[in-house]
């Protein structure tokens, strides 16, 4: 985000830990197994615990997972992993003082990095470390960054950068695509062998030195549309199944008006009818012009 980005966007209703629970329930009925708790920065919430807790155990939910940058996780790691979160994807983009404050406007890097380390020496717990990848701002620091998974068995996840940054980059030249970074690493690591990852991890490596493996996710150049199968819930109550969506359903006044559990579901049903086969060719390259103002 720019410093000066508008904010006519914010909502004056954030949905409260109730409603989260009804969504939650109302989607496992419809198969929903997976939840993931993500930003903006869900740890700013001061009941994520109870929130984890709450999807854990609701019925027919297998997986909580939370992506966060990290900041305030010494605060309440323990309380989480307590409350049964199996994941947590660790969002940062530099592993040097000067450009995470660059990046951030933010002098914590160092907070930011131990808590990476507190992160990674947990065994019983999945992790995953996203880096977006930018061509001249840390594409330098691949090394570094494979670095991470020598001793600990994580997954570290290069990114390509997505239109959706406020205008601040997108359109410099700093694009660095899956195929550049795939480029590089085997430059870098010659003895890298392909292994299977996700769908979302669509090459995924691993280093016969390395307790780790390490992924790159073309999240612009590679259509993933075909297999999607995710919705987001906005903070503020509107269903967006596709991230190229400008648009989503409002959920918040089914919601409040304490709607039966059934045209709640409708209403998922729908959005998730809404889900082009193509949405980058949807938006007619008309992106949103902030991930920020669907929350993350």
């Amino acid at each position: 985000m720019r410093e000066d980005h508008s904010q006519q966007t914010l909502s004056t209703h954030i949905l409260k830990k109730e409603e989260i629970g009804t969504v939650i329930e109302v989607l496992a009925s419809l198969g929903i197994t997976k939840i993931r708790f993500t930003g903006g920065e869900p740890l700013l919430r001061k009941d994520i615990v109870e929130l984890v807790a709450l999807a854990k155990n609701t019925p027919g939910i297998d997986k909580v997972s939370l992506t966060t940058n990290g900041l305030l996780l010494d605060r309440c790691l323990g309380k989480l992993a307590d409350a049964g979160l199996d994941a947590i994807n660790f969002s940062i983009d530099t592993l040097k003082s000067t450009r995470y404050q660059a990046i951030t406007r933010r002098n914590e890097f160092e907070r930011a990095r131990n808590n990476l380390s507190m992160l990674v020496e947990l065994k019983f717990m999945t992790v995953k470390v996203n880096a977006v990848m930018m061509r001249g701002i840390n594409s330098d620091e691949i090394p570094d960054f494979v670095e991470l998974a020598r001793e600990s068995p994580i997954t570290v996840r290069f990114l390509e950068l997505q239109p959706f940054d406020d205008h601040q980059i997108w359109r410099t030249g700093k694009f660095f695509s899956a195929e550049k970074i795939q480029e590089e690493l085997l430059k870098l690591f010659p003895g890298m062998e392909t292994k299977t990852g996700k769908s979302t991890e669509f090459f995924s490596f691993s280093l016969p030195s390395h307790q780790g493996s390490v992924a790159v996710i073309p999240a612009f150049t590679r259509n993933f549309c075909s297999s999607c199968n995710r919705i987001r819930i906005t903070s503020d109550g509107k269903v967006i199944s596709c991230l190229y969506d400008k648009e989503g359903f409002n959920l918040l006044p089914a919601l409040q008006a304490g709607s039966a559990r059934e045209a709640l579901a409708e209403l998922f049903r729908n959005a998730v009818d809404r889900k082009p086969e193509d949405g980058k060719h949807a938006a007619r390259n008309k992106f949103r012009s902030s991930m920020s103002e669907i929350g993350g």
